[in-house]
């Protein structure tokens, strides 16, 4: 029975983790960074233990660090969120080691998926379409030019243990080969520690469609409708949305088969996402299994009526999924029919109109947009500050519609309505893409940003947003006139919020702190 689970994550997931934990009445224990200390996730948590300063090797990425947490304060499950560790089989299996449920799949799974050569070998064995390539790392450029020439040019040259568009080259005729492997080892080497490439076939112009699925330990697997995900920018999804309007009730069948087979194939449990790339023909391809939640899962749950971190917690305690309608029936795999229409905005400290910089700096002010059929997935709030050590998302806009065009329209309100002061955002760059006329239409792949972007970010602004903003910004400016300047919620002592002076009080006198209780750890 889980009880009590360690949050090891920062930000909005981690938010979004306690918030599901508290639902299931399970306590949940966040973990912290020295700048993250008095971050929204720290206070929704029964409990917060600081894992040290703010380089992530230093705190969210220290496997020892978190496991430690997980045991000292009681914990029997670790829940990884995305990002950090959540892909890492290691840290799957050091919990498995001292008997902590790791909230996702088993280690095998993780490191079967996660070595992407290895992916390609199970799917192909599954009967899932791969994308022509390699099955193997290639040894040196001298094999990659030959596997290029007989695939094919252009080919796409990517690392082994990738993800999230790191280590991958385009590569579109013989000279480019030696420059783009040797690039694309040097970035898999420092992102992943790993420098192993392989060779597949370039798609020209595909859509990047990916399948929710959930798997329990009574044999069930089940598939929730596809994603898409094709407004990137360097492989980095911007805004997702569910159903595509390219997909039809026969192809999304297909789409689920293919799924649920690939997750059978390597004995999975809990969530995961299987990643496919759909061509103007119709066909698809596997790209990628994600062994974790994903960021845009809120627009399957808006469309599927799933709570996919509820069921994630239910599976890892070896409970059925609960799960309505036809996925429901029998012991095999089955795919749920959408209802409606949701899209999911990327709130990202960036700056659009300097090649998608990343800022930071003091969110002065927020104003969150609300109404039907608007949610809003935030880790952060005015006062805070944003520092460069972690990942740009700020939040999630969602919006659910009866339709795509209700949707793109409430999407457009939602943006309009939301207000942040103090640090450039991709708010703008969102607004103006609702407007454009190739995605109203749903006219979208992986390449709409290299070629719509110069027109979409050229478009002129809403003057709405635009006045929110100024008058926004003048607010915040006459609040501070005559003050001093406001101290960073970094630079606030712990001592300053009185729940975790409380708890350590409670610790103190040997309170331990169930759920509703803060515990004083930190």
């Amino acid at each position: 029975m889980i009880t009590r689970v360690l949050v090891a994550n920062r930000g909005e997931i981690a938010v979004r983790v306690i918030r599901a934990c508290h639902e299931e009445g399970i306590a949940a224990v966040a973990v912290y960074s020295e700048p993250d200390r008095l971050a929204p996730h720290v206070r929704d948590a029964d409990a917060a233990v600081l894992l040290g300063a703010a380089p992530a090797a230093e705190s969210y990425l220290d496997i020892k660090k978190l496991i430690t947490a997980a045991k000292e304060s009681g914990c029997q499950a670790v829940h990884p969120g995305y990002g950090f560790l959540s892909e890492r089989a290691a840290f799957a299996q050091a919990c498995d080691e001292v008997g902590l449920v790791f909230i996702g799949p088993p280690a095998q799974a993780i490191r079967a998926m996660g070595d992407k050569t290895e992916a390609r070998r199970r799917m192909q064995a599954a009967g899932v379409p791969v994308v022509p390539g390699t099955a193997a790392p290639l040894r040196d450029p001298v094999e990659a030019r030959r596997e290029a020439k007989r695939i094919g040019y252009p080919v796409m040259l990517k690392a082994v243990a990738g993800g999230g568009g790191k280590g991958m080259r385009l590569v579109g005729a013989e000279s480019e080969v030696e420059a783009g492997f040797q690039a694309a080892r040097r970035e898999a080497l420092k992102a992943f520690g790993d420098g192993s490439i392989y060779v597949e076939k370039y798609l020209e112009r595909p859509r990047h469609i990916e399948i929710q699925v959930l798997a329990d330990r009574h044999g069930r697997v089940i598939a929730l409708g596809e994603r898409e995900c094709s407004i990137q920018r360097r492989h980095q999804k911007l805004i997702e949305e569910s159903p595509s309007v390219a997909v039809s009730p026969a192809l999304r069948r297909r789409l689920a088969e293919a799924a649920t087979a690939a997750a059978g194939a390597v004995g999975y449990v809990g969530a995961g996402t299987i990643e496919f790339l759909l061509t103007r023909s119709g066909e698809f391809y596997f790209l990628e299994m994600n062994t974790r939640i994903q960021v845009e899962h809120p627009v399957t749950e808006l469309v599927y009526g799933v709570d996919l971190v509820r069921e994630q917690l239910r599976i890892a305690a070896g409970q059925p999924m609960r799960v309505h309608g036809a996925a429901a029936a029998g012991g095999g795999g089955g795919v749920l029919h959408p209802r409606g229409h949701a899209i999911e905005c990327r709130i990202t400290a960036e700056d659009p109109l300097n090649d998608f910089l990343p800022a930071s700096g003091v969110l002065q002010y927020l104003r969150v947009p609300s109404g039907p059929g608007v949610r809003w997935d935030g880790g952060v709030e005015a006062g805070q500050e944003v520092t460069l050590f972690y990942d740009p998302l700020l939040a999630k806009l969602i919006v659910w519609g009866e339709t795509r065009e209700v949707a793109i329209q409430r999407m457009r309100r939602a943006l309009s309505e939301l207000v942040i002061v103090g640090l450039p955002t991709s708010q703008a760059f969102h607004l103006r893409v609702m407007d454009d006329p190739d995605f109203q239409k749903g006219a979208v792949d992986i390449t709409y940003l290299e070629r719509a972007g110069a027109r979409v970010l050229a478009a002129t602004p809403r003057p709405g947003l635009e006045r929110a903003l100024a008058v926004a910004a003048a607010l915040v400016a006459d609040e501070h006139r005559d003050r001093p300047p406001p101290r960073l919620l970094t630079d606030r002592p712990p001592q300053s919020s009185p729940w975790i002076t409380t708890s350590r009080q409670e610790a103190l006198r040997g309170g331990r702190g169930g759920r509703g209780g803060r515990d004083g750890l930190e």
